[in-house]
């Protein structure tokens, strides 16, 4: 019979589980999440379960990475579901904090990224964002001591952001990337897909065909740039508002102007409707 996750709401009740799990001789893995769990969550948590005896999965609705016009309000919770997906994989532990207990009165510090923050990506648009993600991040490592955290790579600047920013403060975890679970017409899965309307989710899958097409365009030989704008024009014809596509260097961030200036990974963001969608490969 599978166990029931413990749901942990203290910092106090967390160090004990965690100090219990190190006397025990246990590796221990972390899954930070915001909640709203679907199979690509599920995805780290398996992965998770293959490298460590113990896995812990946060769940935390970040204030601090949302803007003011954006869904922090909004933004699905569903604590029961996921704990009964969480139960089915049998994971050890629930970090559930309250704003509180995060972020209490006078909490005044917050991390400030750089290198791969500021690759003219995500943080273009939403300039908030890696910020807010930063201190978070560094928070759960340190609160939960994990070997690992497993960060799925859909957030493929997010990936890049916090394993610099644990290189760079010496926390003592390995990040581990875990690759895009999509749905069977090729949307990577997300949290914010509900918001889609109907004929928007139709047209949704559009992003990674379009990042297929143009993957395949440039190991056929053909000018980058080209591509890229071909690509872009693509998905501005078929409803999409494009905030970028780009290739990038897929170890630095750093733009591109040919293929020999690899490894390379092509990233998107687009809005239908009033839903942003994100989106990345490998080429």
């Amino acid at each position: 019979m599978a166990r029931t996750p413990r749901v942990i709401e203290t910092i106090a009740g967390l160090r004990k589980a965690v100090g219990t799990y190190r006397k025990g001789g246990a590796k221990i893995a972390l899954v930070p999440t915001m909640g709203a769990l679907h199979d690509g969550h599920m995805s780290l948590v398996e992965a998770a379960k293959k490298k460590a005896a113990r896995v812990i999965v946060s769940i935390f609705v970040n204030p601090q990475q949302f803007a003011p016009t954006e869904d922090f309000s909004t933004y699905p919770r569903t604590m029961d579901d996921d704990l009964a997906r969480l139960k089915r994989l049998e994971v050890d532990a629930v970090w559930a904090p309250d704003k509180t207990e995060m972020y209490p009165d006078g909490f005044s510090t917050r991390i400030a990224p750089g290198g791969p923050a500021y690759a003219g990506l995500e943080d273009a648009f939403r300039p908030h964002f890696f910020g807010g993600v930063a201190t978070v991040v560094s928070k759960l490592l340190l609160q939960t001591a994990p070997d690992f955290a497993f960060f799925g790579e859909k957030d493929y600047q997010q990936l890049k952001v916090v394993t610099r920013m644990a290189a760079d403060l010496d926390i003592p975890v390995q990040i581990v990337g875990v690759p895009t679970v999509r749905e069977e017409d090729g949307l990577a899965m997300s949290s914010r897909n509900v918001y889609l309307a109907p004929g928007e989710r139709r047209t949704a899958p559009l992003l990674h065909r379009t990042l297929l097409d143009c993957a395949d365009k440039i190991k056929k030989g053909q000018p980058l740039n080209r591509v890229m704008a071909d690509g872009g024009q693509a998905l501005t014809a078929a409803g999409f508002v494009l905030d970028y596509l780009e290739a990038r260097n897929a170890d630095s961030l750093e733009p591109v102007t040919n293929p020999g200036q690899g490894p390379l990974r092509l990233l998107v963001a687009a809005r239908l409707g009033t839903t942003r969608l994100i989106d990345n490969i490998a080429v």
